[in-house]
């Protein structure tokens, strides 16, 4: 290992390592982009010290679920159902975006996951009609620090006249060749590929299959949305499966509307699945999955979903998904017994293992994230533990998780270099990129509104 070393004094560890739980006044040395040592006491003359003293460090978080490139139009999707959701985003706000307004949304939306404690996004960018969108979404990406997973999408607009719709059009192999031979080739940088498909539940069997067979191909993560409107391929889970094609580089977003024998059969071939509680609990795709998939022996990871309607905060995702994992668990019981639990059915480090080492299954790097753990990369976040909100602190876990938000996030540190340190980002000049993001926002907008009274002005 080569560069500087970071040694982090006197802190309360919750590693999410399953051998070492959690470590009361612990030292942890940064050496390079990976963790070096932990113990008790570590001397390390050479080191730059931070006292941790009154802190909980915990390993990054991981939000498994973003569409980041929204982040310019926050709130204007909050009142919205699902069905206007399409038609005024994907059909209407989404046509009006240049590479300008995916770079500063992309750019901005990760600055905010770092500022709340992700240090790893998995950005599913599906507003892409040029290489151009594409480039400046990953450029955004980059500048950030982030390290994130670019999920290459695809546009769904309403077809003009003689276009094919966009669910018979298979992902662009063109594209995926090109970001695959040069900037996102390898798979140790920060950013690195993976595709956001339609699936069988937005495309035809013939889009999809042709789909997983170009991620399989490349050897890439290939993650779909499953909920929402009716399939237009009802029987594509099972043909997916008869054809050998579902396996752990599969990623399934929502499932709510998955049948046992889908659900049990997905979970056998390693399907993974992202569950983003938030919004599927108020857009009407159901309640999330989360008991279904314990019931298997499965656990999901979890996503914000949406920066139109929702905040970003993993630890808010969090603790919206075991509230309402548990408040199902408690109808349940009752309806059975007409009693509650004798205890609370999911314990809250399972939920914090959702947004870190979950995360990390997710994408087939649990050997180099989520938990802190000797050998694996240095993403960590650092809690100030010590305000009026979080004192005193009986259990390190249930603290972060329950009652911890962004305020409370003091330090970020991805692949061993500070992205946040006293409640400030590292990144220069955030204001005037957010003056960027807001007129990018306006302008947007502002194009919906003039093209919906031109309509209503024909209409009459």
């Amino acid at each position: 290992m080569k560069g500087r070393r970071i040694l982090l004094k006197c802190a309360t560890l919750v590693t999410m390592d399953e051998r070492l739980g959690v470590i009361d006044n612990a030292d942890l040395l940064v050496h390079g982009d990976r963790i070096a040592a932990i113990a008790h006491r570590i001397d390390e003359p050479d080191a730059q010290v931070v006292d941790c003293a009154g802190r909980i460090v915990i390993p990054g978080l991981i939000n498994a679920h973003l569409h980041t490139w929204q982040t310019g139009l926050r709130g204007a999707a909050a009142n919205w159902t699902l069905p206007e959701y399409f038609r005024s985003m994907h059909a209407g706000l989404a046509t009006f975006f240049g590479p300008e307004d995916i770079n500063v949304a992309t750019l901005a939306g990760a600055l905010n996951q770092i500022n709340c404690g992700t240090t790893t996004l998995v950005d599913w960018c599906h507003n892409n009609p040029t290489p151009e969108h594409t480039d400046a979404a990953i450029e955004g990406l980059a500048e950030s620090g982030i390290r994130a997973v670019f999920m290459h999408g695809s546009p769904k607009p309403d077809p003009k006249p003689g276009q094919r719709p966009f669910w018979e059009l298979p992902h662009p192999r063109a594209e995926i060749e090109r970001l695959r031979a040069g900037r996102l080739s390898g798979d140790d940088a920060l950013v690195t590929l993976g595709m956001a498909i339609l699936g069988p539940h937005y495309s035809t069997w013939e889009v999809t299959r042709a789909d997983f067979e170009l991620a399989r191909e490349y050897d890439l993560l290939k993650s779909m949305h499953c909920a929402g409107l009716a399939p237009r391929c009802p029987d594509g889970w099972d043909r997916l499966a008869d054809a050998g094609l579902l396996d752990a580089r599969t990623n399934v977003v929502h499932g709510n509307d998955l049948g046992d024998a889908q659900l049990r059969r997905m979970v056998e071939a390693g399907v993974s699945f992202s569950v983003t509680p938030e919004g599927e609990a108020t857009q009407g795709h159901g309640f999330p999955i989360i008991g279904r998939l314990r019931e298997l022996g499965a656990r999901p990871s979890l996503g914000s979903d949406l920066e139109s309607v929702f905040g970003g905060d993993m630890l808010g995702a969090a603790r919206v998904a075991l509230a309402l994992q548990r408040a199902r668990d408690n109808e349940a019981a009752r309806a059975r017994t007409g009693e509650l639990p004798a205890t609370s059915t999911v314990p809250v480090s399972e939920a914090l293992a959702w947004i870190t080492i979950e995360g990390a299954r997710m994408l087939g790097q649990q050997h180099r994230l989520g938990s802190l753990t000797v050998g694996k990369q240095a993403d960590l976040v650092v809690v100030d533990a010590r305000s009026i909100g979080m004192q005193p602190v009986h259990d390190p876990v249930a603290s972060v998780v329950l009652q911890a938000g962004p305020g409370d996030v003091e330090a970020v540190m991805i692949a061993g270099h500070w992205a946040k340190r006293d409640h400030r980002l590292a990144y220069p000049g955030v204001r005037a990129r957010l003056a960027e993001l807001a007129a990018s926002g306006e302008r947007i907008l502002g194009r919906l509104s003039g093209a919906g009274a031109r309509q209503a002005e024909a209409a009459h």
